[in-house]
């Protein structure tokens, strides 16, 4: 039993330290005002110091304000595009439920989504939606869905044919009865997971694509765009350009991967009782 109090405790701990650490990414991207972010020309090239803890940059502009921005950033774009793609998941999972040939069609949907190198789609949608905040946005929420729906999917069917949903079919319930009683209870769980574990998913391809020239624009202190800039100057020894932004970013991705980690493991009901 302690063994068990132990493991749950750590799960705990490990969902707070996450959520503390995303929320103060948050509402330290929301305090940085432009005057943080503005150029320094007597400041350039400085190591990371007290008065400057990751360093500056070939400007003179402060990099932990710079990165901090840019985690903001990002944070909101995967916020974002991972709500938009588990809700697309979620649609047609759900809509396959209702003839066979919705359920083939979603089947296909997926596995054309999946055939395609994700980068190369992810690429092509952005560009096709002019890039910037939207294209990026809407490229990643476009490209994220199919492992999760594939999930929802097999939920759904493993459900439909459970004696209670027969039951309840025989006694003739309506189809949005069946959904909302039986369907639901168990999508709502998965589908809360699953927003959570695409968040690093898209956080990172959104970095990756804006690092190309493809995502967000130059004059944004994105992720992206910091490591890009930073490139050019790694020879020269300003390796904290690169380092300190590269660093919070994997940081970040971490912590949701580790929230969305423990409450799936805080909600299995058998959890604790495993060997560790």
């Amino acid at each position: 039993m302690s063994h068990f109090l132990n493991k749950r405790k750590r799960s705990a701990a490990v969902m707070l330290l996450s959520l503390l650490l995303l929320a103060g990414i948050a509402a330290a991207g929301t305090w940085t005002g432009s005057e943080r972010l503005g150029v320094d020309l007597d400041a350039r090239n400085q190591a990371p110091s007290l008065m400057h803890l990751f360093g500056t940059d070939w400007l003179g502009r402060d990099m932990f304000a710079r990165t901090v921005k840019g985690l903001s950033l990002s944070l909101w774009v995967g916020v974002i595009a991972a709500f938009t793609s588990s809700l697309i998941a979620f649609v047609l999972s759900v809509a396959a439920v209702w003839n066979s040939w919705m359920d083939r069609m979603v089947t296909f949907l997926i596995d054309l989504f999946l055939s395609v190198p994700h980068i190369v789609l992810l690429l092509l949608i952005s560009f096709a939606f002019g890039g910037g905040f939207i294209g990026v946005t809407v490229g990643l929420a476009l490209t994220h869905w199919p492992s999760l729906a594939r999930v929802l999917r097999a939920e759904i069917m493993q459900v439909k044919h459970t004696e209670y949903t027969q039951i309840s079919r025989r006694m003739g319930k309506p189809g949005w009865w069946i959904a909302v009683h039986h369907y639901l209870p168990h999508l709502l769980p998965q589908l809360f997971i699953g927003f959570i574990l695409l968040f690093p998913h898209a956080v990172l391809h959104e970095a990756a694509i804006t690092f190309l020239g493809f995502g967000l624009p130059e004059e944004q202190p994105a992720i992206g765009v910091i490591l890009s800039e930073s490139m050019q100057y790694l020879s020269m020894g300003m390796w904290w350009l690169a380092f300190f932004p590269g660093l919070s970013l994997l940081l970040m991705a971490t912590a949701f991967e580790a929230l969305g980690r423990n409450i799936r493991r805080w909600m299995d009901p058998f959890y604790g009782q495993k060997g560790s």
